[in-house]
């Protein structure tokens, strides 16, 4: 039971020496700090540019619609004007 015991001590304090090294030696520069900043920009940049096409994909949607619309009642037409035209020449 005893030996359960110091073997728990021992993981414990062996994880917390580790733990220590590691926090200490994941320190940030100056300069990671100022690339990290950087991506955070262009990230942000990058953001913006793609709602910018969101809106204009959507512009381009909507018209599309709009002509593909026309088109329908224009075939509509064409169909009832030939119609029309083979009732006058029977």
């Amino acid at each position: 039971m005893q030996i359960r015991n110091h073997f728990r001590v021992l993981a414990g304090v062996c994880l917390f020496a580790f733990g220590s090294l590691l926090i200490a030696g994941c320190g940030v520069s100056e300069e990671q700090l100022a690339q990290l900043e950087a991506k955070k920009k262009e990230v942000k940049t990058l953001e913006l540019k793609a709602d910018g096409l969101k809106s204009e994909r959507s512009r381009l949607e909507k018209e599309i619609a709009e002509k593909n619309k026309k088109l329908e009642e224009c075939n509509k037409v064409k169909q009832q004007t030939q119609a029309n035209l083979d009732k006058i020449q029977k």
